[in-house]
């Protein structure tokens, strides 16, 4: 699936600036804080990352873009480190919540999920939110995600199960079989909370015939008026969390780095994968799983079933500059719950104003040598913590003229343009 324009990142070892350190980050599966990536002796670093995707209706709010942009900014500390680095991401172009949405708006499913990836390409190359290499709709890879369904009947890992409006049975995972790690324990969620979520994402924990009321579904049966597609496990689509595995292994091999998403994902989505992935063969599924914090809106959890939706686009319509928002976003620490108001917006535009000024002044004293570059890199080094950073920025452009150095790493880093318009 065609991906978005990159923005240009700025090399600072060309500007004489040397590599950065490589990032300590939270890995939720350890509750840790951990380098990564890992180091292997004298190698060079790489790195690899899944981030899952947008269910393509309602993009792009503000929630969907500070996840994306807490691991943009982790890409980019990666890259100033000089880690060679490769990511993926899909987009889940078929699920029930697009499905309704296309009925409730009377288009076709298929018409309203391109017309808002399109949205979210066009939000995330105005807020330089750099693309994976591999960004891939879930209707790309039908025929892969089905051998992997059948690969788990066949393993026993996975069974079975009627449905009475279907035109044949459910796939379902089977939880209850012993593997390398018990469920809950990749996302360190205790039993009553897992049968709480899995309640509330959809998982009908009470459906009889469930082994486990833990079991997600892998392939779902054909239902009158859904999309299916023909398949080894019979007519029907895929379940979610399968989807997001096959790609992730597919694009990226496993174990791959990090596997990143919001906090909302962390139980079931991100744990099924795991166990997915390990069912399916794989040693691990990711080394380590990255959390966002989730972003309010007149008081609840911004999300598309309340309707508290702050649409980047709205936002650029009514004439916020897109670095101004990507300034309010990175002044949350990436791993915070917050709540957004309108006074966000408004600091952020005050504050890219003081940074544009100071950008244009003259450096009447070169040989100062002052640079904000070994700020913004021990500020990110320490678990991404961007307002710190910006406070280093803000500190800095008081005491300093502006330098070639001090410019590239607030672009290269923090991925403001000072010298493009910002």
């Amino acid at each position: 699936m065609r991906s978005w324009t990159r923005a240009e990142v700025p090399s600072l070892v060309e500007l004489g600036h040397g590599e950065g350190g490589l990032p300590s980050v939270h890995d939720v599966r350890a509750d840790a804080r951990v380098v990564l990536p890992p180091t292997a002796g004298g190698d060079r670093p790489t790195a690899s990352m899944y981030t899952c995707g947008i269910t393509p209706y309602d993009a792009t709010h503000l929630g969907h873009a500070f996840t994306y942009l807490a691991f943009d900014t982790l890409t980019r500390v990666w890259l100033d480190a000089g880690v060679e680095v490769r990511t993926a991401m899909n987009s889940t172009d078929v699920d029930d919540p697009l499905l309704e949405r296309a009925q409730r708006d009377g288009v076709d499913w298929r018409e309203l999920a391109e017309r808002q990836q399109e949205l979210f390409r066009s939000d995330m190359e105005a807020l330089r939110i750099l693309p994976p290499d591999s960004w891939v709709a879930v209707t790309e890879r039908i025929a892969p995600i089905a051998e992997a369904v059948e690969r788990l009947l066949e393993s026993g890992d996975a069974y079975r199960l009627g449905a009475p409006d279907a035109e044949g049975d459910d796939v379902l995972f089977d939880t209850t079989r012993a593997r390398q790690f018990a469920v809950g324990a990749g996302s360190r969620t205790d039993a009553a909370t897992m049968l709480e979520l899995t309640r509330e994402f959809g998982g009908e924990p009470d459906r009889p015939g469930k082994r486990s009321p833990l079991d997600p579904v892998l392939w779902r049966a054909a239902r009158p008026g859904e999309p299916a597609w023909e398949s080894p496990v019979g007519r029907g689509r895929p379940g979610w969390h399968v989807e997001c595995t096959v790609i992730a292994m597919d694009e990226l091999g496993a174990p791959f780095t990090v596997a990143a998403g919001g906090r909302d994902l962390r139980f079931p989505h991100q744990e099924m994968q795991g166990h997915h992935a390990l069912a399916l063969g794989a040693p691990l599924f990711s080394r380590a799983r990255l959390n966002a914090g989730l972003v309010a809106y007149e008081g609840e959890k911004m999300s598309k079933s309340l309707g508290n939706l702050v649409l980047v686009s709205r936002l650029l319509e009514a004439g916020a500059r897109p670095a101004a928002i990507r300034l309010a976003l990175l002044d949350h620490h990436w791993r915070a719950d917050w709540e957004w108001h309108d006074h966000e917006l408004e600091a952020a535009e005050a504050r890219l104003d003081r940074w544009v000024a100071w950008s244009t002044l003259p450096d009447d004293d070169p040989s100062l040598g002052e640079s904000v570059v070994p700020w913004l890199r021990a500020t990110l080094a320490d678990d991404l913590n961007t307002p710190a950073a910006l406070q280093a920025v803000d500190a800095f452009i008081e005491r300093a003229p502006a330098d070639e150095g001090s410019l590239a790493a607030i672009d290269a880093l923090l991925g403001i343009d000072l010298c493009g318009g910002a």
